[in-house]
Protein backbone atom coordinates (compact mmCIF):
# COMPACT_ATOMS: atom_id res chain seq x y z
CA UNK A 1 0.00 0.00 0.00
CA UNK A 2 1.61 3.35 -1.01
CA UNK A 3 2.60 5.68 1.82
CA UNK A 4 -0.06 8.37 2.23
CA UNK A 5 0.56 11.96 1.05
CA UNK A 6 -1.56 14.89 2.20
CA UNK A 7 -2.63 17.03 -0.75
CA UNK A 8 -3.16 20.26 1.19
CA UNK A 9 -0.04 22.46 1.49
CA UNK A 10 0.81 23.94 4.91
CA UNK A 11 2.14 27.49 4.59
CA UNK A 12 3.99 29.69 7.09
CA UNK A 13 6.34 32.63 6.54
CA UNK A 14 9.03 30.81 8.52
CA UNK A 15 9.27 27.19 9.59
CA UNK A 16 11.69 26.27 12.38
CA UNK A 17 12.78 22.63 12.37
CA UNK A 18 13.55 21.66 15.96
CA UNK A 19 11.90 22.52 19.27
CA UNK A 20 14.91 22.91 21.55
CA UNK A 21 16.44 26.13 22.83
CA UNK A 22 17.82 27.38 19.50
CA UNK A 23 14.60 26.56 17.68
CA UNK A 24 12.28 28.05 20.28
CA UNK A 25 14.38 31.20 20.62
CA UNK A 26 14.46 31.58 16.82
CA UNK A 27 10.69 31.07 16.57
CA UNK A 28 10.04 33.53 19.38
CA UNK A 29 12.16 36.22 17.71
CA UNK A 30 10.62 35.60 14.28
CA UNK A 31 7.15 35.96 15.79
CA UNK A 32 8.17 39.18 17.53
CA UNK A 33 9.29 40.48 14.11
CA UNK A 34 5.80 39.89 12.74
CA UNK A 35 6.32 36.60 10.89
CA UNK A 36 3.78 33.80 10.84
CA UNK A 37 6.07 31.14 12.27
CA UNK A 38 5.73 27.45 13.06
CA UNK A 39 7.94 24.95 14.87
CA UNK A 40 8.19 21.38 13.55
CA UNK A 41 9.73 18.96 16.08
CA UNK A 42 10.09 15.19 16.19
CA UNK A 43 9.43 15.26 19.94
CA UNK A 44 7.28 17.44 22.15
CA UNK A 45 9.36 20.63 22.48
CA UNK A 46 10.03 20.32 26.21
CA UNK A 47 11.43 16.83 25.54
CA UNK A 48 14.16 18.29 23.33
CA UNK A 49 17.74 17.51 24.34
CA UNK A 50 18.30 21.07 25.59
CA UNK A 51 16.77 19.87 28.86
CA UNK A 52 19.88 17.74 29.44
CA UNK A 53 22.18 20.78 29.69
CA UNK A 54 23.11 20.91 33.35
CA UNK A 55 25.93 23.21 34.33
CA UNK A 56 25.05 26.71 33.13
CA UNK A 57 25.25 29.50 30.58
CA UNK A 58 28.08 32.01 30.23
CA UNK A 59 28.07 35.79 30.36
CA UNK A 60 30.61 38.34 31.57
CA UNK A 61 28.61 39.87 34.43
CA UNK A 62 31.28 40.01 37.14
CA UNK A 63 32.77 43.26 38.40
CA UNK A 64 36.24 42.41 37.05
CA UNK A 65 35.11 40.44 34.01
CA UNK A 66 34.50 41.75 30.48
CA UNK A 67 33.06 40.48 27.23
CA UNK A 68 36.51 40.90 25.71
CA UNK A 69 37.97 38.50 28.29
CA UNK A 70 35.13 36.05 27.58
CA UNK A 71 35.81 36.32 23.85
CA UNK A 72 39.53 35.72 24.32
CA UNK A 73 38.86 32.65 26.47
CA UNK A 74 36.47 31.36 23.80
CA UNK A 75 39.02 31.88 21.01
CA UNK A 76 41.84 30.31 23.06
CA UNK A 77 39.58 27.41 24.00
CA UNK A 78 38.78 26.89 20.32
CA UNK A 79 42.52 26.42 19.68
CA UNK A 80 42.27 29.55 17.52
CA UNK A 81 39.90 28.02 14.95
CA UNK A 82 36.85 30.04 16.02
CA UNK A 83 35.90 32.96 13.78
CA UNK A 84 36.66 35.90 16.02
CA UNK A 85 33.91 38.15 14.69
CA UNK A 86 31.35 35.49 15.66
CA UNK A 87 32.99 34.87 19.06
CA UNK A 88 32.92 38.60 19.80
CA UNK A 89 29.20 38.80 18.96
CA UNK A 90 28.49 35.80 21.18
CA UNK A 91 30.28 37.30 24.17
CA UNK A 92 29.29 40.95 23.67
CA UNK A 93 25.57 40.12 23.45
CA UNK A 94 25.62 37.53 26.25
CA UNK A 95 24.88 39.82 29.22
CA UNK A 96 21.79 41.28 27.58
CA UNK A 97 20.44 37.86 26.70
CA UNK A 98 21.02 36.55 30.23
CA UNK A 99 19.14 39.48 31.71
CA UNK A 100 16.31 38.96 29.23
CA UNK A 101 16.08 35.31 30.24
CA UNK A 102 15.88 36.39 33.87
CA UNK A 103 13.09 38.84 33.04
CA UNK A 104 11.27 36.06 31.18
CA UNK A 105 11.29 34.05 34.42
CA UNK A 106 14.45 31.92 34.55
CA UNK A 107 15.18 31.47 38.26
CA UNK A 108 18.98 31.61 38.22
CA UNK A 109 20.82 30.88 41.46
CA UNK A 110 21.83 34.03 43.33
CA UNK A 111 24.56 35.19 45.64
CA UNK A 112 23.83 36.31 49.17
CA UNK A 113 23.78 39.94 47.98
CA UNK A 114 21.02 39.07 45.49
CA UNK A 115 23.10 39.26 42.33
CA UNK A 116 23.25 36.35 39.91
CA UNK A 117 25.59 33.61 41.09
CA UNK A 118 28.31 32.48 38.68
CA UNK A 119 30.43 29.35 38.98
CA UNK A 120 33.87 28.71 37.45
CA UNK A 121 34.01 26.56 34.31
CA UNK A 122 36.88 25.05 32.38
CA UNK A 123 39.01 27.40 30.30
CA UNK A 124 37.41 30.55 31.75
CA UNK A 125 39.45 33.34 33.31
CA UNK A 126 36.60 34.33 35.63
CA UNK A 127 33.58 32.67 37.20
CA UNK A 128 31.04 33.59 34.50
CA UNK A 129 28.65 30.63 34.28
CA UNK A 130 25.13 31.50 35.45
CA UNK A 131 23.18 28.43 36.56
CA UNK A 132 20.02 26.97 37.98
CA UNK A 133 21.50 24.28 40.25
CA UNK A 134 22.38 21.52 37.73
CA UNK A 135 19.18 21.73 35.64
CA UNK A 136 19.91 24.96 33.75
CA UNK A 137 18.90 23.86 30.26
CA UNK A 138 15.70 22.30 31.55
CA UNK A 139 14.58 25.52 33.20
CA UNK A 140 15.52 27.84 30.31
CA UNK A 141 13.73 25.67 27.73
CA UNK A 142 10.54 25.57 29.76
CA UNK A 143 10.57 29.35 30.18
CA UNK A 144 11.11 30.03 26.47
CA UNK A 145 8.42 27.44 25.65
CA UNK A 146 6.03 29.42 27.86
CA UNK A 147 6.96 32.60 25.98
CA UNK A 148 6.25 30.93 22.64
CA UNK A 149 2.82 29.84 23.85
CA UNK A 150 2.10 33.39 24.92
CA UNK A 151 3.10 34.64 21.46
CA UNK A 152 0.95 31.97 19.74
CA UNK A 153 3.79 30.22 17.90
CA UNK A 154 2.30 27.25 16.03
CA UNK A 155 3.86 23.87 16.84
CA UNK A 156 3.76 20.57 15.00
CA UNK A 157 5.18 18.18 17.57
CA UNK A 158 6.01 14.55 16.83
CA UNK A 159 6.56 15.31 13.15
CA UNK A 160 9.67 13.93 11.43
CA UNK A 161 11.25 15.87 8.55
CA UNK A 162 12.34 13.69 5.63
CA UNK A 163 13.61 16.27 3.11
CA UNK A 164 14.09 19.95 2.37
CA UNK A 165 12.49 21.42 -0.75
CA UNK A 166 14.80 23.36 -3.06
CA UNK A 167 13.50 25.13 -6.15
CA UNK A 168 15.46 27.54 -8.35
CA UNK A 169 18.39 27.39 -5.97
CA UNK A 170 16.41 28.43 -2.89
CA UNK A 171 15.04 26.45 0.05
CA UNK A 172 11.25 26.72 -0.21
CA UNK A 173 10.09 24.40 2.55
CA UNK A 174 10.23 20.81 3.71
CA UNK A 175 8.44 17.48 3.70
CA UNK A 176 7.57 16.03 7.10
CA UNK A 177 5.75 12.99 8.40
CA UNK A 178 3.09 13.32 11.06
CA UNK A 179 4.06 10.37 13.23
CA UNK A 180 0.55 10.11 14.67
CA UNK A 181 -0.90 9.28 11.26
CA UNK A 182 2.09 8.41 9.09
CA UNK A 183 0.97 10.88 6.43
CA UNK A 184 3.51 13.03 4.59
CA UNK A 185 2.85 16.77 4.47
CA UNK A 186 4.39 19.55 2.40
CA UNK A 187 5.38 22.71 4.27
CA UNK A 188 5.92 25.78 2.13
CA UNK A 189 7.90 28.58 3.76
CA UNK A 190 9.69 31.73 2.75
CA UNK A 191 12.42 30.81 5.26
CA UNK A 192 13.41 27.53 6.91
CA UNK A 193 15.48 27.59 10.11
CA UNK A 194 17.27 24.40 11.14
CA UNK A 195 17.66 23.93 14.89
CA UNK A 196 17.75 20.16 15.18
CA UNK A 197 20.65 19.88 17.61
CA UNK A 198 23.54 17.45 17.59
CA UNK A 199 24.43 14.03 16.20
CA UNK A 200 25.66 12.34 19.36
CA UNK A 201 24.15 8.94 18.65
CA UNK A 202 26.63 8.53 15.81
CA UNK A 203 28.85 7.38 18.71
CA UNK A 204 28.23 4.80 21.40
CA UNK A 205 28.30 5.62 24.23
CA UNK A 206 27.19 9.26 24.17
CA UNK A 207 25.81 11.75 26.65
CA UNK A 208 23.21 12.65 24.01
CA UNK A 209 19.62 11.45 24.01
CA UNK A 210 18.42 8.91 21.45
CA UNK A 211 16.80 11.71 19.43
CA UNK A 212 20.20 13.33 18.66
CA UNK A 213 20.76 11.88 15.19
CA UNK A 214 21.87 14.95 13.22
CA UNK A 215 18.71 15.11 11.09
CA UNK A 216 18.96 18.80 10.19
CA UNK A 217 22.64 18.58 9.26
CA UNK A 218 21.96 15.62 6.99
CA UNK A 219 18.95 17.26 5.31
CA UNK A 220 20.95 20.44 4.67
CA UNK A 221 23.94 18.45 3.36
CA UNK A 222 21.81 16.51 0.86
CA UNK A 223 20.04 19.71 -0.21
CA UNK A 224 23.36 21.29 -1.19
CA UNK A 225 24.27 23.37 1.88
CA UNK A 226 27.86 23.22 3.13
CA UNK A 227 28.88 21.53 6.38
CA UNK A 228 31.91 22.90 8.20
CA UNK A 229 34.53 21.53 10.63
CA UNK A 230 32.84 18.17 11.06
CA UNK A 231 36.06 16.51 12.30
CA UNK A 232 35.81 18.30 15.66
CA UNK A 233 33.88 16.16 18.14
CA UNK A 234 33.95 17.00 21.84
CA UNK A 235 34.41 14.25 24.42
CA UNK A 236 33.16 15.42 27.81
CA UNK A 237 35.55 14.59 30.66
CA UNK A 238 32.91 13.38 33.11
CA UNK A 239 30.37 10.83 31.94
CA UNK A 240 29.00 8.31 34.38
CA UNK A 241 30.17 4.70 34.08
CA UNK A 242 28.68 2.50 32.71
CA UNK A 243 25.63 4.40 31.41
CA UNK A 244 27.46 7.33 29.76
CA UNK A 245 25.07 9.87 31.31
CA UNK A 246 26.50 13.39 31.69
CA UNK A 247 27.96 14.51 35.01
CA UNK A 248 28.02 18.29 34.75
CA UNK A 249 31.19 20.34 34.53
CA UNK A 250 29.58 22.25 37.37
CA UNK A 251 30.78 19.45 39.65
CA UNK A 252 34.36 20.52 38.93
CA UNK A 253 33.34 24.17 38.89
CA UNK A 254 32.13 23.79 42.46
CA UNK A 255 35.50 22.27 43.42
CA UNK A 256 35.41 18.58 42.51
CA UNK A 257 38.68 16.67 42.07
CA UNK A 258 39.73 14.02 39.56
CA UNK A 259 41.65 11.07 41.02
CA UNK A 260 43.41 8.09 39.44
CA UNK A 261 43.63 4.57 40.87
CA UNK A 262 46.53 5.68 43.09
CA UNK A 263 44.41 8.42 44.63
CA UNK A 264 46.48 11.10 42.89
CA UNK A 265 44.96 14.36 41.70
CA UNK A 266 46.55 13.79 38.29
CA UNK A 267 45.54 17.00 36.50
CA UNK A 268 48.54 18.70 38.10
CA UNK A 269 50.65 16.79 35.56
CA UNK A 270 48.66 18.04 32.55
CA UNK A 271 47.35 21.51 33.43
CA UNK A 272 49.27 22.73 36.48
CA UNK A 273 47.60 26.15 36.60
CA UNK A 274 43.93 25.29 35.95
CA UNK A 275 43.92 21.60 37.06
CA UNK A 276 40.38 20.20 36.66
CA UNK A 277 39.24 23.50 35.13
CA UNK A 278 41.39 23.31 32.02
CA UNK A 279 39.46 23.18 28.74
CA UNK A 280 37.49 20.03 28.05
CA UNK A 281 39.75 18.59 25.38
CA UNK A 282 42.76 18.88 27.70
CA UNK A 283 40.99 17.18 30.62
CA UNK A 284 39.52 14.40 28.48
CA UNK A 285 42.89 13.57 26.93
CA UNK A 286 44.51 13.59 30.38
CA UNK A 287 41.92 11.12 31.66
CA UNK A 288 42.39 8.87 28.65
CA UNK A 289 46.18 8.86 29.11
CA UNK A 290 45.73 7.86 32.77
CA UNK A 291 43.37 5.07 31.74
CA UNK A 292 45.64 3.86 28.92
CA UNK A 293 48.63 3.93 31.27
CA UNK A 294 46.98 1.56 33.73
CA UNK A 295 46.25 4.11 36.45
CA UNK A 296 42.52 3.45 36.06
CA UNK A 297 39.75 1.75 38.00
CA UNK A 298 37.99 -0.61 35.60
CA UNK A 299 38.57 1.73 32.67
CA UNK A 300 37.65 4.87 34.62
CA UNK A 301 39.07 7.60 36.77
CA UNK A 302 37.23 8.87 39.83
CA UNK A 303 35.39 12.13 40.49
CA UNK A 304 35.62 13.14 44.15
CA UNK A 305 33.06 15.59 45.56
CA UNK A 306 33.10 14.36 49.16
CA UNK A 307 34.96 17.39 50.47
CA UNK A 308 32.24 19.73 49.16
CA UNK A 309 29.80 18.57 51.84
CA UNK A 310 26.21 17.38 51.77
CA UNK A 311 24.59 20.83 51.78
CA UNK A 312 26.35 22.05 48.62
CA UNK A 313 25.84 18.77 46.77
CA UNK A 314 22.15 18.55 47.60
CA UNK A 315 21.42 22.18 46.69
CA UNK A 316 23.66 22.86 43.67
CA UNK A 317 24.32 19.35 42.33
CA UNK A 318 21.19 17.48 43.33
CA UNK A 319 20.42 16.05 39.88
CA UNK A 320 23.81 14.40 39.41
CA UNK A 321 23.59 13.08 42.98
CA UNK A 322 20.34 11.43 42.02
CA UNK A 323 21.74 10.12 38.71
CA UNK A 324 24.83 8.64 40.37
CA UNK A 325 22.70 6.94 42.99
CA UNK A 326 20.12 5.58 40.53
CA UNK A 327 22.46 4.53 37.70
CA UNK A 328 25.70 3.61 39.49
CA UNK A 329 24.65 3.01 43.10
CA UNK A 330 27.08 5.67 44.30
CA UNK A 331 26.38 8.36 46.91
CA UNK A 332 28.38 11.44 45.92
CA UNK A 333 28.30 12.71 49.49
CA UNK A 334 30.33 9.79 50.81
CA UNK A 335 31.84 8.03 47.77
CA UNK A 336 33.86 8.79 44.65
CA UNK A 337 32.09 8.14 41.35
CA UNK A 338 33.60 6.34 38.33
CA UNK A 339 33.73 8.54 35.23
CA UNK A 340 35.34 8.49 31.79
CA UNK A 341 35.38 10.70 28.70
CA UNK A 342 32.35 10.34 26.45
CA UNK A 343 31.08 11.84 23.19
CA UNK A 344 29.16 14.97 24.07
CA UNK A 345 29.04 17.72 21.42
CA UNK A 346 29.68 18.38 17.74
CA UNK A 347 31.57 21.62 17.07
CA UNK A 348 30.92 21.36 13.32
CA UNK A 349 27.61 21.69 11.54
CA UNK A 350 25.80 23.60 8.83
CA UNK A 351 28.05 26.48 7.80
CA UNK A 352 26.38 29.81 8.60
CA UNK A 353 27.22 33.47 8.90
CA UNK A 354 26.65 35.42 12.11
CA UNK A 355 22.97 35.95 11.23
CA UNK A 356 22.25 32.28 10.67
CA UNK A 357 22.30 32.23 6.86
CA UNK A 358 23.56 28.96 5.39
CA UNK A 359 25.17 28.69 1.97
CA UNK A 360 21.74 27.72 0.55
CA UNK A 361 19.48 30.80 0.14
CA UNK A 362 16.33 30.59 2.23
CA UNK A 363 17.91 28.13 4.69
CA UNK A 364 19.13 29.26 8.12
CA UNK A 365 20.57 27.33 11.06
CA UNK A 366 21.28 27.88 14.75
CA UNK A 367 22.45 25.92 17.76
CA UNK A 368 24.46 22.71 17.70
CA UNK A 369 23.39 21.81 14.17
CA UNK A 370 25.05 25.03 12.93
CA UNK A 371 28.69 26.07 12.69
CA UNK A 372 28.99 29.86 13.00
CA UNK A 373 31.93 29.20 14.09
CA UNK A 374 32.19 30.23 17.74
CA UNK A 375 33.57 26.96 19.10
CA UNK A 376 36.27 26.21 16.55
CA UNK A 377 38.15 23.04 17.47
CA UNK A 378 36.92 22.88 21.08
CA UNK A 379 33.89 24.35 22.87
CA UNK A 380 34.07 25.88 26.33
CA UNK A 381 31.44 24.63 28.76
CA UNK A 382 28.61 27.13 29.20
CA UNK A 383 28.96 28.51 25.67
CA UNK A 384 26.55 26.06 24.01
CA UNK A 385 23.44 27.26 25.84
CA UNK A 386 24.62 30.79 25.15
CA UNK A 387 24.99 30.04 21.44
CA UNK A 388 21.42 28.74 21.21
CA UNK A 389 20.05 31.93 22.71
CA UNK A 390 22.26 34.50 20.94
CA UNK A 391 22.32 32.94 17.49
CA UNK A 392 18.81 31.50 17.73
CA UNK A 393 17.61 35.06 18.28
CA UNK A 394 19.74 36.44 15.44
CA UNK A 395 18.69 33.70 13.00
CA UNK A 396 15.02 34.17 13.84
CA UNK A 397 15.19 37.92 13.30
CA UNK A 398 17.11 37.66 10.02
CA UNK A 399 14.86 34.92 8.65
CA UNK A 400 11.72 36.91 9.48
CA UNK A 401 13.05 40.11 7.93
CA UNK A 402 14.20 38.40 4.75
CA UNK A 403 11.02 36.30 4.50
CA UNK A 404 9.05 39.56 4.37
CA UNK A 405 10.77 40.28 1.04
CA UNK A 406 9.88 36.86 -0.42
CA UNK A 407 6.68 35.35 -1.75
CA UNK A 408 5.14 31.89 -1.80
CA UNK A 409 5.70 29.94 -5.02
CA UNK A 410 2.69 27.64 -4.62
CA UNK A 411 4.39 24.30 -4.13
CA UNK A 412 2.59 21.08 -4.99
CA UNK A 413 2.76 17.71 -3.18
CA UNK A 414 5.00 16.31 -5.94
CA UNK A 415 8.13 16.27 -3.75
CA UNK A 416 6.20 14.63 -0.93
CA UNK A 417 5.19 11.89 -3.36
CA UNK A 418 8.85 11.34 -4.23
CA UNK A 419 9.59 10.88 -0.52
CA UNK A 420 6.63 8.52 -0.22
CA UNK A 421 8.18 6.37 -2.95
CA UNK A 422 11.47 6.32 -1.02
CA UNK A 423 9.66 5.20 2.13
CA UNK A 424 7.63 2.62 0.22
CA UNK A 425 10.90 1.16 -1.04
CA UNK A 426 12.15 0.85 2.56
CA UNK A 427 8.92 -0.79 3.72
CA UNK A 428 8.90 -3.26 0.83
CA UNK A 429 12.20 -4.88 1.81
CA UNK A 430 12.35 -8.41 3.17
CA UNK A 431 11.55 -8.81 6.85
CA UNK A 432 14.61 -11.06 7.12
CA UNK A 433 17.13 -8.30 6.49
CA UNK A 434 19.42 -6.45 8.93
CA UNK A 435 17.71 -4.78 11.86
CA UNK A 436 18.25 -1.04 12.24
CA UNK A 437 19.26 -1.30 15.90
CA UNK A 438 22.07 -3.73 15.11
CA UNK A 439 23.52 -1.46 12.42
CA UNK A 440 23.23 1.58 14.69
CA UNK A 441 25.24 -0.24 17.37
CA UNK A 442 27.89 -1.14 14.82
CA UNK A 443 28.07 2.48 13.66
CA UNK A 444 28.52 3.75 17.20
CA UNK A 445 31.23 1.21 17.98
CA UNK A 446 33.08 1.94 14.72
CA UNK A 447 33.09 5.69 15.38
CA UNK A 448 34.25 5.20 18.96
CA UNK A 449 37.07 2.91 17.82
CA UNK A 450 38.28 4.81 14.75
CA UNK A 451 37.40 8.47 15.46
CA UNK A 452 37.68 8.69 19.23
CA UNK A 453 39.74 10.94 21.50
CA UNK A 454 43.02 9.89 19.85
CA UNK A 455 43.20 9.29 16.11
CA UNK A 456 45.69 8.31 13.42
CA UNK A 457 45.73 7.63 9.69
CA UNK A 458 45.45 3.87 10.03
CA UNK A 459 42.45 4.04 12.33
CA UNK A 460 40.69 6.74 10.35
CA UNK A 461 41.31 4.88 7.11
CA UNK A 462 39.78 1.78 8.67
CA UNK A 463 36.88 3.99 9.78
CA UNK A 464 36.27 5.15 6.21
CA UNK A 465 36.21 1.52 5.06
CA UNK A 466 33.87 0.55 7.90
CA UNK A 467 31.46 3.33 7.01
CA UNK A 468 31.42 2.37 3.34
CA UNK A 469 30.55 -1.17 4.43
CA UNK A 470 27.82 0.07 6.76
CA UNK A 471 26.33 2.28 4.03
CA UNK A 472 26.27 -0.68 1.65
CA UNK A 473 24.64 -2.89 4.28
CA UNK A 474 22.02 -0.22 4.99
CA UNK A 475 20.52 -1.22 1.65
CA UNK A 476 19.56 -4.50 3.32
CA UNK A 477 18.01 -2.97 6.45
CA UNK A 478 14.52 -4.32 7.01
CA UNK A 479 11.54 -2.64 8.65
CA UNK A 480 9.25 -5.12 10.32
CA UNK A 481 6.55 -2.63 11.29
CA UNK A 482 4.56 -1.80 8.15
CA UNK A 483 1.99 0.29 10.00
CA UNK A 484 1.53 4.02 9.67
CA UNK A 485 0.84 5.13 13.25
CA UNK A 486 3.97 5.93 15.28
CA UNK A 487 6.15 3.67 13.15
CA UNK A 488 9.31 4.10 15.20
CA UNK A 489 10.96 1.28 13.25
CA UNK A 490 10.69 3.42 10.09
CA UNK A 491 11.81 6.60 11.86
CA UNK A 492 14.86 4.80 13.27
CA UNK A 493 15.86 3.67 9.78
CA UNK A 494 15.53 7.21 8.41
CA UNK A 495 17.64 8.49 11.32
CA UNK A 496 20.29 5.85 10.62
CA UNK A 497 20.46 6.99 6.99
CA UNK A 498 21.15 10.52 8.26
CA UNK A 499 23.81 9.36 10.73
CA UNK A 500 25.67 7.29 8.14
CA UNK A 501 26.02 10.29 5.81
CA UNK A 502 27.26 12.50 8.64
CA UNK A 503 29.67 9.91 10.01
CA UNK A 504 31.23 9.62 6.56
CA UNK A 505 31.82 13.37 6.49
CA UNK A 506 33.27 13.34 10.02
CA UNK A 507 35.77 10.55 9.38
CA UNK A 508 36.75 11.83 5.92
CA UNK A 509 37.38 15.31 7.33
CA UNK A 510 39.35 13.85 10.26
CA UNK A 511 41.56 11.87 7.93
CA UNK A 512 42.24 14.95 5.80
CA UNK A 513 43.20 17.28 8.69
CA UNK A 514 46.81 16.30 9.31
CA UNK A 515 47.47 18.08 12.59
CA UNK A 516 46.27 18.08 16.21
CA UNK A 517 44.01 20.98 17.16
CA UNK A 518 41.53 21.13 20.02
CA UNK A 519 39.41 18.00 20.19
CA UNK A 520 41.03 16.57 17.05
CA UNK A 521 44.11 14.77 18.41
CA UNK A 522 46.20 12.88 15.84
CA UNK A 523 48.91 10.60 17.28
CA UNK A 524 50.67 10.68 13.90
CA UNK A 525 50.51 14.50 13.71
CA UNK A 526 50.76 15.51 17.39
CA UNK A 527 51.40 19.24 16.88
CA UNK A 528 49.13 22.08 15.80
CA UNK A 529 50.13 23.32 12.34
CA UNK A 530 48.96 26.91 11.82
CA UNK A 531 50.87 27.29 8.57
CA UNK A 532 49.14 24.35 6.95
CA UNK A 533 45.84 23.93 8.81
CA UNK A 534 44.62 27.21 10.29
CA UNK A 535 41.55 26.88 8.07
CA UNK A 536 38.02 25.55 8.13
CA UNK A 537 37.10 22.25 6.51
CA UNK A 538 34.05 22.57 4.27
CA UNK A 539 32.16 19.48 3.07
CA UNK A 540 29.75 19.36 0.12
CA UNK A 541 27.58 16.41 -0.85
CA UNK A 542 28.22 14.39 -4.00
CA UNK A 543 26.80 11.00 -5.05
CA UNK A 544 30.24 9.50 -4.34
CA UNK A 545 30.60 10.97 -0.85
CA UNK A 546 31.80 14.30 0.58
CA UNK A 547 33.88 16.72 -1.44
CA UNK A 548 36.18 18.72 0.83
CA UNK A 549 37.16 22.34 0.40
CA UNK A 550 38.78 24.78 2.81
CA UNK A 551 37.99 28.29 3.97
CA UNK A 552 39.78 31.02 5.93
CA UNK A 553 39.46 31.59 9.68
CA UNK A 554 38.41 35.13 10.59
CA UNK A 555 41.05 36.66 12.87
CA UNK A 556 40.24 40.16 14.10
CA UNK A 557 42.34 40.60 17.24
CA UNK A 558 43.99 37.53 18.76
CA UNK A 559 46.81 35.87 16.85
CA UNK A 560 47.29 32.14 17.49
CA UNK A 561 49.49 31.35 20.47
CA UNK A 562 50.63 28.22 22.26
CA UNK A 563 47.66 27.10 24.33
CA UNK A 564 48.38 26.11 27.90
CA UNK A 565 46.36 25.86 31.10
Amino acid sequence: MPFAVEEEIIRHDAVVLGGGLAGMRAALEAARCGADVAVVSKVYPTRSHSVAAQGGINAALGEDDSWESHAFDTVKGSDYLADQDAASILCREAPGDILELEHMGVIFNRREDGRLAQRPFGGAGFPRTCFVADITGHVILHVIWEQSIRDSVATYDEWFAVSLIVEDGRCRGLVAMDMRTGRLHTFEAKAVILATGGLGRVYEPSTNGLICTGDGMALAYRAGAALMDMEFTQFHPTTLFPSGVLITEGARGEGGHLLNALGERFMSDYAPERLELASRDVVSRAEQVEIDSGRDVNGCVMLDLRHLGRDLIMTKLNQIHELAMDLAGVDLVTETVPIRPGMHYQMGGVKTDVDGRSTLPGLYAAGECACVSVHGANRLGGNSLLETVVFGRRAGRTAAQEAAEEHFVNLTPAIAREQAERIDALLSRSDRGIRTAALRRELGAAMQEHAGIFRDAAGLGAGVDALHDLKNRFEAVSIQDHGSVFNTDLVSALELDNMLDLAEVMVTSSLERRESRGAHARRDYPERDDDGWLKHTIALHTPDGPRLEFGPVTITEWQPQVRSY
